[in-house]
């Protein structure tokens, strides 16, 4: 098989691994990729050799967590997944790959696009972004950051019940945010962003931000527009490649005076009616909701790809993330031959 391996900083190479096809464990399944799909800011984080990330490998590494392929094969115990299906993972960024069929691992529906599933495991990450701060349908929620994972939260807000403002840094980002589902959009350095603010929300203020960027002032713009009593829930890898923080990050006026929840997205979010034999809300059955939403046309991140391109040229793409390319969002690597 053929797979992406960072040896280290901005040093990116396919290299030709064996893999047994042949031997297949009991409740393993066999697949052969066919797109995946690059998550730029972490996976850029890693590319450029910003802060390691706890828990995570180290170099030479693989890099990749969003992958589609078609099963070739299955071992005699897996009755899931069947020879043919159409499945998303959270493998990296290669041709083929054999894993416990009980990892992070979903079926495709019927009828639901390639280039629209490939996101459905980062779309679930988007989605622990609401459930885990609490969201209550029919509040006012504030993207800050425009990225892949940031539109994700936009895209799920309206079916989810919520009024979904997009903050950005890009006017490109933010007509993005719009297509995706944004009632609304402004630009985070915008003078008069909270007045627009109030006057969007009819003086309600933002219940809920959810922030998907890592650098300082984003994370600043989110505790200075969230109302009294609010939620920032926070799904990036917060400072992550960039210099020291300038000012106080938990100072008086942006979080005690204000009262407000600072939640990292990381782990699981409770969930106060659980099955008896199982968790209601655990990670493949949200990816599950995730590809419905697909199926019936409520979310397409389709509309987000702005590249693709063979496998061959994945360092062309990683150059364009390290240098910051705005135009670039979803970005598709073709397997095929």
């Amino acid at each position: 098989m053929k797979i992406a391996i960072l040896r280290g900083p901005r040093d990116l190479v396919i290299e030709d691994w064996d893999l047994d096809t042949q031997n297949l464990g009991p409740n393993d399944i066999w697949a052969e990729t066919i797109i995946s799909g690059f998550k730029i800011g972490t996976d850029r984080g890693n590319y450029e050799g910003a802060e390691d990330v706890p828990g995570a490998p180290t170099y030479p590494r693989w890099v990749g967590d969003s992958n589609l392929a078609v099963i070739k094969g299955v071992g005699s115990e897996v009755t899931k997944f069947k020879v043919g299906d159409r499945v998303v993972s959270r493998q990296p960024h290669q041709s083929e790959w054999v894993t416990d069929h009980r990892a992070s691992i979903v079926k495709i529906p019927e009828g639901v696009d390639d280039e629209d599933a490939i996101w459905a495991h980062l779309y679930t990450l988007s989605g622990l972004c609401f459930r885990k701060a609490n969201f209550v349908p029919g509040e006012y929620v504030a993207v800050v950051g425009l990225g892949v994972l940031g539109l994700g939260a936009v895209g799920l807000g309206p079916p989810m019940g919520a009024r979904t403002i997009g903050i950005g840094n890009s006017p490109i980002r933010n007509e993005m945010a719009m297509q995706m589902g944004a009632h609304a959009t402004f630009m985070y350095n915008d003078p008069d962003l909270q007045a627009k603010l109030d006057e969007y929300t009819n003086g309600n203020g933002i219940d809920l931000v959810i922030l998907t960027a890592n650098p300082w002032p984003a994370y600043r713009t989110s505790v200075e527009i969230v109302r009294e009593n609010g939620r920032v829930s926070i799904v990036s890898l917060l400072g992550r490649g960039e210099e020291p923080a300038d000012f106080n990050p938990l100072a008086m006026q942006y979080f005690y005076h204000k009262g407000i929840s600072i939640i990292a997205v990381n782990g699981t979010a409770p969930y106060q009616y659980p099955q008896a034999d199982a968790d209601r809300m655990e990670w493949n059955k949200q990816c599950e909701f995730v590809l419905q939403l697909m199926a019936d046309g409520s979310l397409t991140p389709s509309q987000i790809v702005t590249h693709r391109l063979p496998y061959a040229r994945m360092q062309e793409a990683y150059e364009m993330a390290y240098h910051r390319e705005k135009t670039m969002l979803g970005v598709i690597f073709q397997w095929g031959e």
